[in-house]
């Protein structure tokens, strides 16, 4: 379709990037190191390192990768929540020319067993918490190497033992595990700091990630991530920020866990470029602790999901946070509810801007920029150097306004699956990677996502698109979340089923049923609800349609 987005572009924001104006990710860390050397680069319970503290440390990272005889293009995994010792790891092994695999601490062995052989992984960077879950399975895969980190490693020496002490012994948040053959990752620095690091080249074809699907369809597989794919993305993100964002100065929090594709390039790759402080928050399940912080750091800008986002709105203390300061407040991985976004505009006088990516794209495809008053609903706009159309299930373009699957062109785009041909060229042809999403676009090049193709109820040969549905649901000021899903049905084939969470007890069915059908079409009004004390979500946040549907 036309690029009819580029005419409602803010003036200040480029329409094109240049996806190679840095060779590596690696080009972009070590400019930035050096230019922001005496600036935080990141906060964690208390404890700072400057951007020449991150550079030093995770050279001796790189040098020891190297030192253990790991080479250039080795798939090194890192398995841990948001720690100090992550961004070391991460910028350690790109220095060193590696791959990164990263991986969600909470799998199950099963799953961490497919992740490891799936992108054959040499060695791993793994919280001890969790290490009993890959003492089940690493005779099982290619790990040569397994690096041990406790969670309070990076803080100052006291306070690292007293952390550490409380975690293993007091709270007995470290299970058992036997792995004889581990070494601390402290020691590895250690012994980096004595080793030669040798810059290697680097170029863009390069893999920087094997950055893994969530495997909510099917088996998990690792999108490949060359080095351009990633700098293309951080580009096309950095053009968007930089009408607002003032280098060096603006402290961002990052409660989306950095081993998930939207936090790494919104916030760690993002704001190693503008060489900004960045709060690492560890838990951000654990709400009144997570605000705490938020009240003692003059922030200026967020990132999250809808549901932490909601989690912020209901936890007491948030709204009396001074937002002064704030600049942007950047939701995506999940549809973003108008009455969330609404009340976070009346809580903090500032848009929830909604932006939009997949995996597979590193991850940024659309989103709405800074200069956006009210919220739209809308996803956003493409970002510099995108192209979007919409299709059919025939794959024919339709007319605008009308909806359709979304397919997407532009050098963020992945390489494809590792090992998956058959899966690359199922999702990607002729350069377009099919999303899977249902999306319009109006008039002045906002698009708006219908929802997730695979997602659609039909009923009586209407389709009826879930987020409609919970948008809807959750406007009643009594239910906190909601979850609609198709439920097999003998006369119209399926009907609506929405799973509500609501600390009204007096909320019934009825009630919720009679609120749903001033707002809806007779076809889309749930049939049924049923009450649940939480929905099952993802590592991030996004609600599990599909384990309600499986139920």
């Amino acid at each position: 379709m036309e690029k009819i987005w580029l005419n409602n572009y803010d003036s200040d924001i480029s329409k094109e990037i240049d996806a190679d104006k840095y060779p590596s990710l690696v080009d972009v860390f070590e400019q930035s190191t050096a230019t922001y050397a005496n600036t935080v680069s990141y906060i964690n319970m208390g404890k700072s390192i400057t951007f020449a503290e991150l550079d030093q440390l995770s050279k001796d990272f790189a040098a020891y990768l190297q030192s253990i005889g790991l080479k250039k293009g080795d798939a090194v995994a890192i398995m841990m929540p948001n720690l100090l010792q992550y961004p070391v790891a991460l910028f350690g092994v790109l220095r060193a020319g590696m791959t990164v695999v990263n991986v969600n601490p909470l799998y199950t062995a099963r799953e961490l067993q497919h992740q490891l052989n799936d992108s054959n992984s040499k060695a791993i960077v793994i919280v001890e918490n969790f290490a009993c879950t890959l003492s089940e399975v690493i005779a099982d895969t290619a790990i040569e190497k397994v690096l041990l980190t406790s969670i309070g490693d990076m803080l100052p020496t006291v306070k690292k033992w007293a952390v550490n002490f409380a975690i293993k012994y007091v709270k007995k948040m470290v299970p058992s595990y036997n792995l004889p053959e581990a070494k601390p990752f402290l020691k590895a620095l250690n012994i980096g700091a004595s080793e030669t690091y040798t810059r290697p080249t680097i170029t863009g074809k390069d893999l920087a990630f094997l950055q893994y699907t969530g495997g909510t369809t099917g088996v998990s597989k690792g999108a490949m991530l060359t080095h351009r794919n990633a700098v293309a993305n951080l580009e096309q993100v950095a053009s968007i920020l930089a009408p607002v964002v003032v280098p060096g100065k603006e402290n961002v929090v990052t409660a989306l866990p950095l081993y998930h594709i939207f936090a790494l390039q919104a916030n760690c790759l993002a704001f190693i470029k503008f060489g900004c402080p960045n709060l690492l928050i560890t838990n951000p399940r654990d709400m009144p602790a997570f605000v705490k912080a938020l009240s003692k750091y003059p922030f200026t800008i967020i990132t999250g999901v809808n549901t932490l986002f909601n989690g912020l709105l209901n936890t007491a203390g948030f709204s009396d946070i001074d937002f002064t300061n704030v600049k942007i407040s950047l939701a995506g991985g999940a549809a973003v509810q108008k009455s969330v976004a609404e009340r976070w505009k009346a809580t903090t006088g500032h848009v929830l801007l909604e932006g939009y990516g997949l995996t597979e794209c590193s991850p940024v495809v659309t989103v709405n920029h800074p200069s956006l008053k009210i919220y739209k609903g809308s996803i956003g706009m493409p970002v510099p150097s995108t192209d979007i159309k919409l299709v059919d299930d025939d794959g024919i373009e339709v007319a605008l306004g009308e909806s359709g699957e979304m397919l997407v062109k532009g050098p963020q785009v992945m390489s494809g699956y590792l090992n998956r041909e058959e899966a690359t060229n199922d999702i990607i042809k002729d350069g377009w990677l099919a999303t899977g999403d249902i999306a319009r676009c109006d008039e002045d090049g906002f698009f708006y996502i219908v929802d997730r193709k695979k997602d659609m109820i039909l009923v009586s040969g209407f389709n009826v698109y879930p987020n409609e549905i919970e948008d809807v649901t959750a406007m009643h000021p009594d239910i906190i979340e909601a979850a609609a899903v198709g439920v097999p049905h003998e006369n119209s084939g399926e009907i609506v089923k929405v799973y509500v969470v609501s600390e009204n007890e007096a909320l019934t069915e009825d009630d919720v049923i009679k609120h749903c059908r001033e707002h809806l079409t007779g076809y889309k009004v749930p049939k049924k609800v049923e009450f649940r004390n939480e929905l099952p979500k993802s590592n991030v946040g996004k609600i599990l349609r599909r384990e309600l549907r499986d139920e």
